[in-house]
């Protein structure tokens, strides 16, 4: 814990690989312990659901957790990082493309969107401080959480591990207190102001799956945190352990959002939490919500390293936590100073869906047709004529995969900025989760067994 992690995406040797799956549920939960669970649930009761239609988004948005422990189980197997493992997926030099969207600019984007959270309340609290209200003392907030995270990032795994476990449950404690008091105020009869009904309703409660969803559907980076334990771990425990360490912070917390928003404006969710806290209790919400950010975010810019490492950049995995960190800062800076911050979240959020969506499902589909048996060697190999350079370097089973899927989820997308023809053709209802990945998945596998190209085990 004490050194930054120097290795890359080499092998870990099995001298190196020790512990259980069930320390995987402090890793995930760690981070999911989160202000930003706040800020979306209590987005959903904004959309006009009612209580019980936003805890029913909440629960079934969340199940997509399951798919991030699914993918987790090829990290022991394989002993590399899942944007390796992605090779068996799309190919040597398709796998490249694939990386820089999603292993660089959306890690990027969740970088800066979780560094909007922590730097809004970071700001608030030095405003109160009695610093300056200004855009230097803005840039200077954001700066500082970026750095300390990636530094996180830098000490890498076994600072994670370590770390996250007793932080799991500094910010269980914190975030429990905040429900009491929320609890305390929440109108348990609330009803909207003009309750939604028919294609509105049903319009509605998409756009709200799509924003649960897209959150488990970003961790495609679940094998990374796994690949230290030994050769042998349960498939199953790790899936397990990983969902549900995930799974269980992130619909209690964004529940007691929902919960929030039927007495409290959460349009603003900071202020409007701090307005039910004591004063003394403040600055410990505050930081509190900056720590989880470190958690999130630390996590994220260490596979975002591992994935730079993947498409070939010739430098180590400590510059290229610097690399990732630049880019993130610098969109978190134009979030902050230029949108608000609930506009940032939600757009976000539903945009890069329509990849991540799609992209999860290629994977999970290819563990299930391998029976997750992964060569971490020979998926190390880059070689023309390799193991996994199929046609010129691309996996056309992959590559189409994922591109009709995505294709299919910008159909059925509906965002502040785009609605899709099937959309809109359907009244504004948002597809996009299932049909991204019900296609991508379909075209995964009925083409790789066309081309035999994934081999039966």
């Amino acid at each position: 814990m004490g050194h930054p992690e120097t290795r890359g995406i080499d092998l870990v040797p099995d001298t190196e690989r020790t512990g259980r799956p069930r320390r995987l549920f402090a890793v995930w939960a760690a981070p999911n312990v989160s202000y930003l669970s706040f800020a979306i649930g209590g987005s959903l009761i904004l959309m006009g659901l009612t209580l019980p239609q936003a805890v029913g988004v909440i629960l079934t948005g969340n199940l997509l957790w399951v798919c991030t422990g699914v993918i987790a189980a090829s990290g022991p197997v394989a002993g590399t990082s899942g944007s390796v493992i992605s090779r068996a997926f799309y190919g040597v030099l398709g796998n490249k493309a694939v990386l820089v969207v999603t292993g660089w600019l959306i890690a990027a984007a969740y970088l800066a969107l979780n560094w909007s959270a922590a730097s809004v309340a970071g700001i608030g609290l030095a405003v109160r401080s009695g610093l300056p209200d200004g855009s230097a003392v803005h840039a200077a907030v954001i700066c500082l959480i970026a750095g300390a995270t990636l530094l996180i990032a830098i000490y890498g795994y076994a600072t994670i591990v370590r770390l996250y476990s007793a932080l799991s449950v500094l910010l269980t404690v914190v975030f429990i207190v905040v429900t009491g008091y929320v609890l305390a105020e929440a109108d348990w009869s609330y009803a909207p102001a003009a309750p939604l009904h028919g294609g509105a309703l049903v319009a509605a409660l998409g756009v709200a799956f799509t924003v649960i969803a897209s959150t488990p559907l970003s961790y495609s980076n679940s094998p990374d945190l796994a690949r230290y334990l030994p050769r042998g771990s349960g498939s199953a425990a790790i899936a397990g352990w990983t969902a549900l360490g995930a799974y269980l912070p992130s619909v209690v917390f964004t529940s007691v959002g929902a919960l929030a928003a039927t007495s409290l404006d959460m349009s603003d969710p900071q202020a409007a939490l701090e307005s039910i806290l004591p004063g003394w209790f403040i600055p410990v919400f505050v930081l509190s919500v900056v720590v989880n950010t470190l958690t999130n975010n630390g996590m994220t810019a260490y596979s975002a390293s591992l994935s730079i490492q993947s498409v070939g950049v010739r430098i180590a995995r400590i510059p290229a936590v610097l690399v990732i960190g630049v880019l993130g800062t610098g969109m978190t800076l134009y979030a902050i100073l230029v949108w608000d911050f609930l506009t940032s979240v939600n757009t976000m959020l539903q945009l890069v869906v329509v990849v991540t969506g799609p992209a999860m499902a290629v994977a999970v589909t290819d563990l299930l047709m391998r029976r997750n048996r992964y060569d971490g060697p020979r998926l190390l190999q880059q070689e023309r004529g390799g193991p996994f350079w199929y046609h010129r370097g691309v996996h056309f089973a992959g590559v189409l995969a994922l591109l009709t899927g995505v294709s299919a989820s910008l159909m059925c997308v509906t965002a502040s900025f785009w609605t899709g023809p099937l959309a809109e053709a359907t009244g504004g209802v948002d597809l996009a989760v299932p049909s991204g990945m019900a296609v991508a998945a379909a075209v995964y596998w009925t083409t790789a067994r066309a081309l035999a190209s994934v081999p039966r085990p």
